[in-house]
């Protein structure tokens, strides 16, 4: 069996994913997607595993957890530029513009850096302000607001892997994109116990240690990106000319990116709030608890959000090359994948959810409310499997505006309200936001199963 994927995946870099076979075309792209998403979900579980055995754990937790669900706005940024240039390079490689689809490329890497200019600076500069506002307590925030600073100082990074990943993955070369990953995973594997605990010369950093090795790693990362960006043997062949900004070509990607970046700003924002509602009606300890739950869920989710990767690009290269048909197809096909995989994963967490919280754990306050969100949360599974495909159909497509409203409609409309409800009027406290998250992704699902049955993304013009 693995010498039959082996074979299949080296076919990668000539296989015409608009001909040929959709199974063999989603394995080709959903293996190295499914493990370079899980390597992106191990960075978060590494920091969680090494801080969560610190003796101020409570703290350290709360703190690891809040920047992450801060660090989920410059995800949305990130994510919805790499859709845009997915998106545009896939459809460029399917009309057989490779030329076009390289261009495209650096000029999405252009748009992303003078961005985050402006998210490190005033990250780094208002790192304390940003914990308090998160609902993080007093002596959480005196305890971890180097690592704050740290991270959102380092998230250039976090932007360019994302974004040159999306650029390899339009190309239908998801190999290189699962590699950087790997190469940034082990190299934070081993520097953060060096550096949190400390070895040799090096003194111990503690919880700062964790933010300077995920920094670095995801920074070693986005150098070897680089290399096979500019001297690879891809479809894409960069030059240093197309570096000079292209005004037509940005104002495109803007213009496709903007949905693509609200649609999951929104959905940042509502887990944002959701963790804030936690952190001030129950404590840091149910804050903790609730951090640890939403890691393993992304643990999870990640390598699902990958399989559902592949569909984009097939689906925008198909669209290129007027093989509607062979789009529907692959949508279908991926769909039944995610939901068997999300459908194994959810009676994993379910019943193995004292197993797997207290492996980062050792507080029994935190272990028990972390389980509780899980088991909870996990209910809902399937639904994102089936949900993440949808997403990624219509941002393939180019249609980057259904999912942004969709997700206004699930997320603000429902999921703030109605967690808002349970935990205050209802007086469920951190359980009322347990059981918003599965219901309102629920009811994405169905919104988004509503809207692909009418078909409008198979017109849409990139």
């Amino acid at each position: 069996m693995f010498k039959r994927l082996k074979k299949i995946l080296h076919t990668a870099e000539s296989f015409d994913f608009t001909k040929g076979s959709i199974r063999k075309g989603i394995l080709i792209l959903s293996i190295p997607m499914v493990l370079e998403m899980a390597m992106e979900s191990v960075f978060a579980l590494v920091d969680l595993y090494f801080v969560g055995h610190l003796k101020e754990s409570n703290y350290a937790i709360q703190v690891v957890g809040l920047t992450e669900s801060v660090f989920a706005i410059i995800y949305s940024i990130a994510i919805g530029i790499s859709i845009a240039t997915t998106a545009i390079v896939a459809r460029r490689i399917g009309e057989k513009q490779t030329q076009e689809a390289a261009k495209s490329g650096v000029q999405a890497i252009i748009i992303a850096i003078a961005i985050n200019v402006f998210i490190s600076l005033g990250g780094f500069i208002f790192a304390k302000e940003i914990l308090l506002l998160m609902g993080a307590s007093a002596p959480a925030v005196v305890y971890g607001v180097n690592y704050t600073r740290i991270m959102m100082a380092g998230s250039i990074f976090v932007m360019l892997i994302f974004l040159i990943n999306g650029i390899f993955r339009g190309a239908g070369n998801a190999i290189i994109a699962m590699k950087s990953l790997w190469i940034a995973n082990i190299s934070n594997i081993i520097l953060c116990p060096i550096l949190i605990n400390g070895f040799w010369f090096i003194p111990a950093m503690g919880v700062t240690g964790a933010a300077v090795a995920t920094t670095i790693g995801r920074g070693i990362g986005v150098l070897y990106q680089c290399y096979f960006l500019f001297y690879g043997q891809g479809i894409l062949k960069i030059k240093w000319n197309y570096f000079l900004p292209n005004y037509k070509l940005i104002q495109g990607i803007i213009k496709l990116a903007t949905p693509g970046v609200l649609q999951y700003v929104i959905a940042s924002c509502s887990w944002i709030f959701l963790a804030n509602l936690v952190a001030v009606t129950g404590g840091d300890y149910a804050s903790s608890g609730y951090q640890t739950a939403i890691r393993i869920m992304m643990f999870f989710i990640l390598p699902a959000w990958g399989l559902s990767n592949a569909v984009a690009t097939l689906v925008g290269q198909n669209l290129g090359a007027n093989e509607i048909g062979r789009a529907e197809k692959a949508v279908y096909k991926t769909a039944k994948y995610n939901m068997i995989f999300m459908g194994s994963i959810m009676l994993v967490c379910f019943f193995s959810a004292h197993y797997l919280i207290s492996f980062f754990t050792n507080d029994p306050i935190i272990i028990r409310i972390a389980v509780n969100a899980l088991q909870i949360i996990s209910v809902g599974f399937i639904f994102y499997g089936l949900g993440m495909v949808l997403n990624n159909t219509f941002n393939g497509a180019g249609d980057t505006w259904t999912p942004t409203w969709i997700n206004i409609l699930g997320f603000w409309i429902f999921q703030v309200p109605f967690a808002y409800l349970l935990v205050h009027h209802y007086k469920m406290g951190p359980t009322g936001v347990f059981i918003a998250i599965p219901t309102a992704e629920t009811l994405i699902t169905i919104l988004s199963v509503l809207v692909y049955r009418q078909g409008k993304w198979k017109k849409i013009l990139v």
